[in-house]
């Protein structure tokens, strides 16, 4: 790490906002990138004696064990209500969650669309991996037309389904929401032969940040994640990286859908 002055720092061990505990996620799962994205940037912001983490239903419910942070679980889809009962109370507190698209798409998207309507001054970093990954692998609000899934075995038809929901797309239309963006997060494959692009990891880390500066200034941030499911999807972990690139990404195209504070121009 190199400081403003110029100085290299070297860290060894864990980060204080990790707990050092080894995590239950899947091989090749985004879910650990985000949790070490997350890490960094309440560490280098100060703020980890502050943060509250609101644990939803979902892959992310043990966050709490890997995040060295305060933390209170919140019943399915309800992090958002909990998350802003805990702001209006301890407005000095930094709160967030990790939701799943299931979680944040599907129950819990009442609660997600009404506290970004009144822009509530939390966080909500939401993993889209196209369906539900926890509890076995079945359709989620978020599938693509034609993917296979536990309920969907012949593919998802949208003629019965519906088409899939798009998050970001969605809360943009709203005038409170301060900060909406979507991030391509897994590693893409290069032209060249077994190589991949992790650009993604470092506009991730970049959107993390972001999104709690805007939560510090007042504003509602919204940070969605394209990510991979390659249990849940049956591929191998390489190739899910190539399908979240052609089949996911042009679903749900990564970019800023709003920057009220102008966060991303600093």
């Amino acid at each position: 790490m190199i400081d403003i002055e110029g100085h290299y720092e070297v860290k060894l061990g864990p980060l204080p906002t990790l707990t050092g505990k080894p995590t239950h996620y899947c091989a090749g799962c985004e879910h650990g990138t985000l949790t070490r994205l997350i890490a960094v940037a309440l560490h280098e912001m100060g703020v980890r004696e502050r943060t509250v983490l609101v644990d939803s239903v979902g892959c992310s419910v043990l966050a709490h064990e890997y995040l060295n942070v305060d933390a209170i679980q919140s019943p399915h889809g309800r992090a958002p209500a909990v998350m802003t009962g805990i702001k209006r109370m301890h407005p000095e507190l930094l709160v967030f969650a990790v939701q799943g698209d299931g979680d944040a798409v599907s129950i819990g998207l009442s609660e997600l669309i009404y506290a970004a309507n009144r822009g509530e001054p939390i966080t909500v970093f939401l993993v889209n991996n196209g369906i539900y990954g926890m509890t076995g692998g079945q359709m989620a609000p978020t599938t693509p037309e034609g993917m296979v899934t536990m309920t969907t075995p012949h593919g998802r038809d949208i003629a019965i389904t519906g088409a899939p929901i798009d998050a970001s797309k969605l809360l943009a239309t709203f005038e409170a929401p301060a900060y909406v963006k979507r991030v391509f997060l897994p590693v893409t494959p290069t032209p060249a032969p077994d190589f991949y692009n992790a650009r993604g990891s470092i506009e991730g880390a970049r959107s993390v940040k972001n999104a709690f500066r805007v939560q510090e200034m007042g504003g509602f941030s919204f940070v969605e994640f394209v990510s991979t499911c390659n249990v849940n999807w049956k591929m191998s972990i390489l190739k899910s990286k190539q399908y979240a690139a052609e089949v996911l990404a042009k679903v749900f195209p990564p970019g800023l859908f709003k920057d009220k504070f102008g966060v991303e121009k600093r």
